[in-house]
C-alpha cells in the first residue's frame, strides 16, 4: 500500500506518484509492504534535514526506513524538485519520478555515500524508469 500526503499548496500528480511507487514495490517483490510519501515545503525539509542529519539546508528527498510491513517514509521537497527540473532542463514530473525512485532505492538498502554508490543508484533508477515506459 502506498500512502501519499501533499502538505504543500502545489498541485502534484498523486496518481503518478502512487503508480511509480506501486510498480517499484512489485518490481522489487515488496508489494506486501507499505510506503508513505510526503510532500513538504522548503522550510519543513530543512527542519527535518537539520534534525536527522545535522545539515541545515534544503534537500530534494529524505528517506526513513521502517520495520516489519512498513518499508518506510519518503519526504520530498516539491519546490526543490521544480528548481532541479529547471536546472537540469527536465520536465517537473520527470524529475519527480527520478527523485521518488531514488528515495525508494534508499528504502531497499542502497546508499549514495560515495560517488561509486551514487552512480550505481542513478543507473538502477534510470533502468527502473525505462521499465515503467515513463
Amino acid at each position: 500500500m502506498v500512502e501519499v500526503n501533499n502538505q504543500t499548496k502545489s498541485k502534484i500528480d498523486i496518481k503518478l506518484v502512487r503508480r511509480v511507487a506501486e510498480e517499484f514495490l512489485v518490481h522489487y517483490k515488496l508489494n506486501t509492504k507499505e510506503v508513505s510519501i510526503v510532500f513538504v515545503s522548503d522550510q519543513e525539509i530543512k527542519r527535518i534535514n537539520k534534525s536527522y542529519r545535522q545539515i541545515d539546508k534544503e534537500t530534494d528527498v529524505l528517506s526513513f526506513e521502517g520495520e516489519g510491513d512498513f518499508l518506510g517514509e519518503i519526504v520530498i521537497d516539491y519546490a526543490q524538485i521544480k528548481r532541479q527540473a529547471k536546472e537540469f532542463n527536465r520536465g517537473i514530473n520527470d524529475e519527480l519520478v527520478f527523485i521518488l525512485v531514488h528515495g525508494l532505492l534508499h528504502l531497499v538498502g542502497y546508499d549514495d555515500k560515495t560517488e561509486k554508490s551514487r552512480l550505481k543508484m542513478v543507473k538502477l533508477g534510470e533502468r527502473f524508469i525505462r521499465i515503467l515506459n515513463f
